[in-house]
């Protein structure tokens, strides 16, 4: 009997997928991602030895790795077939190595898309794992170590515990940081838009905009101009100077990349950039389609090609022939360039099959909202890019009066082309344009209907939102684009920033870390630097420079960085820190403001001589209740901790009696008594139990509300959170539910 091969891929989903396709011959297994690590408790790279990582098995993985080692042993070839990316390369030799067999009888196989025809070519075209990718990926991976575990000890020595740094995250902390200074600073003026309701004899009333006072750009300071201009372009004899119209035509946007993809989805579909990619990395691995197993939908989702295939642009065009008509289609494909700093290694973001049979209509039933959702937007941008153009007409017109010249445009679409599968813009009338009457024409008098003078303000530059700050990464050359979703979650996560509106607000705990690393190390968080590494990166991925040599190159002026901060340490602490105006009681010397775990206190100067702290005056606004401590019976107030809210008695530090707060719902155990409290678990996970525990063992992870169930009459509900119906109140016992 022939001895089968082994196939190794990353996940199940993928695993599941591509086992169909092979048939028996063929072992496919799944290694669930990286097999091997640096470790956790230690840098785990030897400096000294040409920077040369300490790899070791990941916790929990040492049963796949048995079973990968013994199925190799057992199999006549075995292929690694991995993401067509550096992480899939280098997991692919961390694979190689500890399958007890020579690398050069394991074979690496990539494909961009999971299909039938896409699995086959992989497999019948291997080659040799290529080391460029992967030392690529160890220097990306050393680096991000290397920042990580040298500069946040600093950080805790110079602000609190438990703070990190990150070579890219930092710098994306920066430009947000600096987006914020820039709105601080930000003065607005005043400024003033005169806009007009005209209509000729034979047309109907149209707007026309103020933009030139005396053949010079229009700008209206006051009010006190504004109505000077107003009553002047009222008394004004008002006539069309010029109507001008032109064709316009236009182009399709290219197909997607993984920037396009998570600007586009975080605006148009308001998902995360973080959520995207995992959506996305679902449509790749495969989605059980009815009579077709499980199929993988799109090709690979991290590229920053807009390529496209022969075989899929064969695939649009026949498509948009039978669905759409000759007129949308074209005489032949179009091709988009790719940026200058692409690697160009794999296609567009586009479906695999381009037929009714896939489409996002037909499939609604078998994708989750999110999944449909994203897949249309994929389908759609993929089939409009091979589409005709969109024409409109576009009508200008100019009317003048005394100094004053007043314009109005407006765009009619003639020919649908390539929006009528897909358009970014809010549809508002004609494409969002102003109304132009038919007509009009050169030297016809206007009747002024209306006259409305506004005032204005000039605006900052915009707070980034998720979509905005990716697309600025990806212009600034900084990270590549499969790290951008971790990039905006790492820093969201360390609450360095915060979403407020859609918007990346940076908190005062993240400005406070820029103000350091910025000034500590400004040769190491700079965009032009990180911008250089990446291009470094990508040199030793193609073969033109080394894994030593870029290291070396790195680290020659970040260890000198890193020894100027410890000797001006001290003076760097104390910059960092703001007085409190008060002096210490105990020892006489200033307090200072210091950042803790739960926030900033104030904190002895003298520490850690004297350790004396105590919250910040506006901590001590706290909220006062009804309830008497039963120790010493004083008023009992609301403080914040670690764990959120709790209940503490007002003669602190004389009497330290604290208890939780309660959720106003009375146990509902029969004869009780005992009051519904928020606790914490060992792992500080929140959850409801009775004020008698342990004589009453009541509990719920759902939190009791105060509210008697409409249904039943139940003296509580409980509050819920779902996907997909939001927030809501249920009642633990009839069920019922209330928005």
């Amino acid at each position: 009997m022939a001895q089968k091969s082994l196939v190794i891929v990353e996940s199940p989903a993928k695993a599941k997928t591509i086992n169909k396709y092979l048939g028996k011959e063929f072992v496919v297994k799944a290694s669930v991602g990286h097999i091997i690590d640096l470790p956790k408790t230690k840098l785990g790279v030897s400096i000294e030895d040409n920077f040369k990582p300490e790899y070791i098995k990941i916790r929990g993985k040492e049963k796949i790795i048995k079973e990968l080692r013994s199925l190799a042993k057992q199999a006549g070839s075995v292929y690694i077939a991995t993401d067509p990316d550096r992480e899939g390369e280098a997991i692919a030799y961390h694979i190689a190595t500890i399958l007890d067999r020579a690398q050069k009888d394991v074979y690496r196989v990539e494909f961009n898309e999971i299909t039938k025809s896409a699995v086959e070519r992989a497999m019948n075209s291997p080659r040799s794992i290529d080391m460029g990718r992967v030392y690529s990926q160890q220097a990306r991976r050393v680096l991000d170590r290397i920042v990580g575990y040298k500069i946040s000890p600093v950080l805790w020595q110079m602000i609190c515990r438990g703070l990190s740094a990150g070579r890219v995250q930092s710098v994306a902390l920066r430009l947000i940081c600096e987006r914020e200074e820039e709105i601080r600073i930000f003065k607005a003026e005043e400024f003033w838009i005169i806009t007009t309701l005209i209509k000729t004899d034979n047309a109907d009333a149209f707007d026309v905009k103020l933009t030139k006072i005396d053949n010079k750009k229009a700008h209206i300071p006051n009010k006190t101009k504004a109505d000077e201009h107003s009553e002047a372009i009222k008394n004004a004899d008002l006539k069309i100077a010029s109507v001008t119209q032109k064709e316009l035509k236009r182009q399709p946007p290219p197909p997607f990349t993984t920037s396009t993809l998570q600007q586009t989805a975080s605006r148009m579909l308001r998902i995360s950039t973080k959520r995207i990619m995992g959506i996305a990395q679902s449509l790749y691995e495969g989605i059980e389609v009815s009579g077709h197993g499980s199929v993988g939908l799109i090709t690979y989702m991290r590229t920053d090609s807009t390529r496209i295939s022969g075989e899929a642009l064969e695939a649009v065009q026949g498509y948009i022939l039978d669905e759409y008509g000759k007129e949308y289609g074209l005489s032949k494909a179009r091709y988009y360039k790719s940026k200058k700093s692409a690697q160009d290694a794999h296609e567009a973001i586009r479906p695999t099959y381009i037929s009714r049979e896939f489409s996002p209509a037909a499939l609604k039933g078998v994708l989750s909202k999110e999944q449909y959702r994203l897949y249309d937007l994929i389908w759609k941008r993929f089939v409009a890019c091979q589409m005709s153009q969109a024409i409109y007409e576009k009508t200008s017109v100019v009317v003048k009066g005394g100094r004053y010249e007043l314009t109005a445009e407006g765009e009619t679409l003639q020919f649908a082309g390539y929006t009528k599968v897909y358009r970014e813009e809010p549809e508002n009338g004609e494409n969002g344009k102003k109304f132009i009457p038919k007509g009009l024409a050169e030297g016809l008098l206007c009747e002024l209907l209306k006259l409305n003078a506004e005032q204005n303000f000039t605006k900052p530059t915009p707070r980034f939102t998720e979509s905005t700050l990716v697309k600025e990464l990806d212009r600034l050359g900084i990270g590549r684009p499969s790290t951008y979703a971790q990039i905006v979650s790492t820093i969201l996560q360390r609450k360095y920033v915060e979403l407020s509106d859609r918007k990346l607000h940076a908190t005062e705990l993240g400005e406070t870390v820029n103000r350091f690393l910025t000034s500590s190390f400004p040769e190491i968080f700079n965009v032009l630097f990180t911008a250089k590494m990446e291009e470094e990166l990508d040199e030793i991925a193609n073969h033109k420079t080394t894994y030593e040599q870029v290291m070396d190159d790195f680290y020659k002026p970040f260890d000198k960085a890193m020894k100027e901060v410890q000797l001006k340490k001290g003076q760097i602490k104390s910059d960092l820190q703001e007085e409190a105006g008060e002096v210490c009681e105990k020892c006489g010397r200033p307090m200072v403001i210091r950042w803790g775990r739960n926030g900033k206190f104030m904190a002895c100067s003298g520490f850690p001589e004297c350790k004396n702290s105590k919250p910040l005056d506006n901590s001590n606004e706290v909220e006062l209740t009804d309830e008497v401590c039963e120790k010493c019976g004083s008023q009992m107030v609301v403080k914040t901790g670690r764990f959120g809210k709790f209940l503490a008695c007002s003669n602190y530090p004389k009497c330290k009696n604290t208890k939780p707060l309660s959720t106003g719902v009375t146990c509902p155990k029969d004869g009780c008594g005992g009051q519904v409290i928020e606790r914490r678990s060992k792992r500080g996970k929140a959850f409801y139990g009775c004020s008698n525990y342990p004589k009453c063992d009541f509990l719920s992870w759902d939190k009791p509300v105060n509210k008697e169930c409409p249904a039943c009459g139940n003296n509580y509900m409980l509050e819920k959170v779902t996907k997909s119906k939001g927030e809501f109140l249920r009642c633990p016992r009839c069920k019922h539910e209330v928005k």
